[in-house]
């Protein structure tokens, strides 16, 4: 593929209309890469308007590369909570003592440095060189696909490995590289605000008279997808069980999800189950073995949360037991007043929210 005029005809038309309508961020007023990394690494999973506020609180208490390196890995959690996939979270701190260790302490300026750190991949990495040096390497999310795969009708399915190739490279062929971080913002966020995945207003849009799937009337053909992520379904009860003003909480470890986060004690079934079967399981017998009387309610029931390749249902049940018992002896034992010092899943966090201020009584 080869530059032409038209090509950069396209990227001064994203500059002209990016430069009008842009939203006022606070990473877009910086040059400082750790600053931008970490937006980069929060808004991979959640849309501007949720992910601003969780952005503030993140870099107020880790404002540059050694906070987060000398930080414990349980607090890093805890400030991430309620943005989920803390995988990320747990790779930004490892990065960040990678940068301490090898950089000293310094943010990498190279590419090649900065897709080396663990949990950057391509798209961070060209988004971090070219919005804080203004290096011509052409960020490609799930905006550009879209922006990309309409403008030029592209039938090649986003989700290979020649659609990831050919979209890249026509990105690259659209940038004008001494105006490359300005160019990814721009056609990042046109395709954040104007080409939107339903009912864009195409008539609105800089490049409608160079779109082809709006030439075509197919705007809602693209992108083209290969296949669909299979999706499972699974069934967790959790215990939020009270003795003598304290509680349990279990630390998830393992390859599962939520990996290294703290949750109630908790019983996974094949199948959607009322208490009353639930009751006939062994793992709830072994559970409440020996605990005398039990005074359970049920808090909330068959809550949906819906993950990338999975979703759960969960119910909730509040549960004071006369005594402790020997199978609870493997899990944390704490006071109720300090739940909230411990980082859990959003699942978990929906429950502490509703009934925070009832949950000690």
């Amino acid at each position: 593929m080869r530059q032409v005029e038209n090509d950069l005809k396209v990227s001064r038309a994203l500059i002209a209309w990016y430069n009008e309508y842009k939203r006022d961020l606070p990473w877009r007023n910086t040059n400082d890469p750790y600053i931008i990394w970490i937006s980069e690494i929060i808004l991979q999973q959640t849309r501007v308007v949720q992910g601003l506020e969780y952005f503030r609180r993140f870099v107020n208490r880790f404002p540059d590369v050694e906070s987060l390196a000398v930080a414990d890995e349980d607090e890093v959690l805890k400030y991430w909570q309620g943005l989920g996939y803390y995988s990320r979270a747990r790779n930004l701190r490892m990065a960040a003592c990678d940068i301490m260790d090898r950089f000293n302490g310094i943010f990498p300026d190279k590419y090649e440095d900065v897709i080396s750190l663990k949990g950057i991949g391509e798209y961070t990495a060209a988004a971090i060189v070219s919005f804080a040096w203004n290096q011509p390497y052409p960020v490609v999310d799930g905006n550009v696909f879209r922006v990309l795969s309409r403008l030029y009708a592209l039938e090649i399915p986003i989700d290979t490995t020649k659609g990831k190739k050919t979209f890249t490279d026509l990105a690259g062929l659209l940038m004008d590289n001494s105006k490359a971080g300005l160019h990814n913002q721009a056609i990042m966020e046109l395709g954040a605000l104007q080409c939107i995945p339903q009912n864009p207003d195409c008539n609105k849009c800089p490049l409608v008279d160079k779109c082809m799937a709006f030439a075509e009337n197919k705007v809602d053909s693209y992108p083209v997808k290969q296949s669909k992520t299979k999706i499972r379904d699974r069934f967790f009860h959790y215990f939020y069980i009270i003795y003598k003003g304290k509680t349990w909480l279990h630390r998830r470890e393992g390859k599962d999800i939520w990996t290294g986060l703290y949750e109630f004690p908790l019983i996974e079934t094949a199948h959607i189950m009322d208490f009353g079967e639930l009751q006939q399981t062994d793992a709830f017998r072994y559970l409440f073995k020996d605990a005398g009387k039990l005074d359970i309610s049920v808090k909330l029931e068959n809550v949906k949360h819906v993950l990338s390749h999975q979703i759960i249902y969960a119910t909730f049940y509040k549960v004071e037991i006369e005594f402790e018992t020997e199978a609870l002896q493997r899990y944390l034992y704490i006071s109720c007043e300090d739940i909230d010092k411990y980082a859990v899943p959003r699942l978990v966090h929906i429950y502490l929210e509703k009934f925070g201020r009832n949950l000690f009584e």
